[in-house]
């Protein structure tokens, strides 16, 4: 069932409200697995395209959000759902939306009337999360094989019709345009199924194993071997393109829609790399370490991500890893601009993720018994010129020992105390090509979301300056006993992103609840009335009522948001909704991670809510911001005020 239309003047006034705030960006975030499907269409796991997705982005946008932020989009494997350890070049085939392949146009009846609805019906109802993903995986390529067979049998056939023309016409394009990535994604694959064995790092050792990297004497035999394979597995090569056509063109629709409701479609450039892109471009990496999360605020412990590390010395043609003019792209960067291209080509912007994992990435070392005792250890790349435990950093050091505070821990934001121009242009080459394919591609810079959390080093710090790029600020996590929290949204800055909290935090309903039950409602109380009642008279019987009312204390967190001076403000879709579970919590291994959904009758929920203010009340939270701004504002929309207020109203009375 769709959803009720709201209000008719409710975007009207939304869009209003935020252009007095001046935030420009309102973005609702939300991954792929979580996003609602119609009954007769659910397999079991989410998709950005299916038609329970497009009412449920509809009334996002009816609501008044103009970005609709997503989770890394590349394939996982079976038996690990984390978007973040997905493939770079291939999508998820699990986002494939099975129920348009039943449809004569544009895709020539792949799949058999009423298949989906089958597939949908027999899905294990109660099951746990980790089952659910995994007979979702199974169901999903079983769906895909069928399709593919029938796409076989029809392009041969001699009466096939127009719609299987075309396909077959824009498929051969697609896979000419993007041979290159297909070829390589693709072999992993066939190789993982040849030796019975999906972990490559068992056959590493081999030619297959360095396939794409071999010794100087093995290169011939690569050669000759992919020539082979190409030959022996053309059918499951071509397989693997289909699949790839089909979630490619479903993106691109999702794009027009988007596009057309003024939407914009922001995707995730993640730092990790997944098996098959660590198999097929491990000539690129470093031998000797590996990337993770130094000890920090909200890791204490650090994090082993066992992510590969570019190599800095491949960054350029010559062994000079400078920025001098005219200097030639070398692998990295040249690896870089295709990936770079191939995301800007798909999303209106890009969330990065970790950027310090681009500009002064901690690394540990990769032959440690311990990664975690190795993490805590670890070093900056960039910034660890003399370490006696770490004697092979010397090489990639931009700095100098006397730029370093040796009274700090390696990982502390100023360790590095002060950076020439020169050196801050070292530290940026990678930024760099993400800035100028965005360029490229006819891209704003502030659509850059730079995923700066609890730390912020120096190098990075100053490398987001030259373009003048924010950070993140996430609300929930503010100390506040420190009034230079980063933070607390008085600190924030107009080019930041702000946010009650995001994917690896828990939910604003669920955090009220437990400020309740702690005690700590009165703290947030008080914060938030500062914050947002301007009258010091009134104050204090404002302070009151938000710490009497958890739901209307939670609208205040949001309203928070707003009142900041930030520009551009996020949401995540369990805020929006008043969801009170957790997406994903970090550092954890759990099959409960990645696997929230927006449960089908979402709309129903949202309304009951919304009556005990138990869900985000839009117009009520934009209302709250505008009053925080003072007596002068409120008079001046003072009309504006009235319908906001009225919008408020209507929402909580709704049957």
């Amino acid at each position: 069932m769709a959803p009720a239309p709201l209000p008719e003047d409710h975007h009207r006034l939304v869009t209003e409200a935020l252009a007095a705030l001046d935030v420009r960006n309102c973005v609702l975030s939300i991954h792929d697995p979580s996003f609602p499907s119609l009954p007769e269409e659910d397999t079991g796991w989410g998709s950005p395209y299916s038609e329970g997705a497009a009412r449920f982005l509809a009334f996002a946008r009816e609501l008044g959000f103009n970005g609709i932020q997503l989770g890394p989009q590349g394939q996982t494997t079976e038996f690990n759902a984390s978007p973040y350890d997905g493939t770079l070049f291939s999508r998820n085939l699990l986002n494939v939306a099975l129920a348009p392949l039943e449809e004569p146009e544009p895709w020539g009846a792949l799949l058999p009337r009423g298949r989906v609805a089958a597939l949908s019906a027999n899905r294990p109802h109660g099951a746990s999360p980790g089952e659910r993903y995994r007979h979702a995986f199974r169901t999903q390529l079983t769906a895909l094989h069928e399709a593919w067979e029938s796409f076989r049998r029809q392009r041969e056939a001699p009466d096939a019709s127009p719609a299987i023309h075309a396909l077959a016409a824009r498929f051969g394009t697609f896979r000419r345009q993007h041979h290159a990535w297909l070829l390589r994604d693709a072999l992993f694959d066939v190789l993982c199924e040849e030796k019975h064995e999906p972990d490559w790092r068992r056959w590493s050792d081999s030619l297959d194993g360095r396939l794409w990297s071999p010794r100087r004497e093995e290169e011939a035999a690569a050669a000759a071997r992919l020539v082979e394979l190409e030959a022996r597995y053309a059918d499951a090569l071509e397989r693997y393109a289909f699949f790839q056509f089909i979630v490619h063109v479903q993106h691109q629709s999702l794009r027009e829609r988007t596009a057309e409701w003024r939407l914009k479609l922001y995707g995730d450039l993640q730092i990790g790399f997944s098996p098959q892109d660590t198999w097929a471009w491990q000539g690129l990496f470093l031998r000797s370490y590996l990337m993770g999360a130094p000890p920090s605020r909200t890791n204490p412990d650090g994090q082993p991500w066992n992510y590969p590390v570019l190599d800095p010395e491949q960054y350029f043609e010559d062994d000079d890893a400078g920025v001098a003019a005219g200097q030639r792209a070398g692998p990295v960067l040249r690896f870089m601009n295709a990936r770079m291209d191939k995301m800007l080509g798909e999303y209106d912007g890009l969330r990065l993720d970790h950027p310090h994992g681009l500009v002064c990435p901690w690394v540990y070392r990769a032959d440690a018994m311990d990664a975690l005792w190795a993490v805590q250890h670890g070093a900056r790349l960039f910034s660890s010129p003399d370490l006696q435990d770490h004697p092979d950093l010397a090489r990639y050091a931009l700095v100098h020992p006397e730029q370093l505070d040796r009274t700090v821990p390696r990982y502390a934001d100023r360790e590095v105390k002060y950076l020439t121009p020169e050196q801050v242009r070292r530290y940026s080459v990678l930024f760099d090509t993400i800035v100028s394919a965005a360029r490229r591609n006819g891209r704003d810079l502030g659509d850059l979301l730079g995923e700066v959390l609890s730390t912020l080093p120096y190098p990075l710090e100053r490398v987001l300056a030259q373009y003048g790029l924010g950070r993140f600020r996430v609300t929930q996590k503010a100390d506040l006993s420190n009034p230079a929290d980063v933070y607390r949204s008085e600190n924030v800055a107009p080019e930041d992103w702000v946010m009650v909290g995001n994917h690896d935090t828990k939910s604003l309903w669920q955090l009220v609840g437990e400020w309740q039950w702690r005690g700590k409602l009165k703290a947030q109380a008080d914060y938030l009335a500062w914050r947002l009642c301007p009258e010091e008279a009134e104050r204090e019987d404002f302070a009151q009522r938000l710490a009497a009312d958890p739901g209307l204390l939670a609208q205040a967190k949001v309203a928070d948001l707003f009142a900041s001076r930030a520009r551009n403000v996020m949401v995540f879709f369990t805020d929006l909704l008043g969801m009170t579970e957790t997406y994903n919590t970090p550092g954890t291994v759990d099959a409960r991670n990645w696997s929230l959904r927006v449960p089908q009758d979402w709309a129903r929920e949202y309304r009951e809510r919304l009556r005990g203010d138990a869900a985000l009340n839009v117009p009520a939270a934009l209302a709250m911001a505008l009053r925080a701004r003072g007596a002068e504002t409120r008079k001046r929309h003072h009309t504006l005020l009235a319908g906001l207020d009225r919008l408020a109203g209507e929402l909580r009375a709704r049957p």
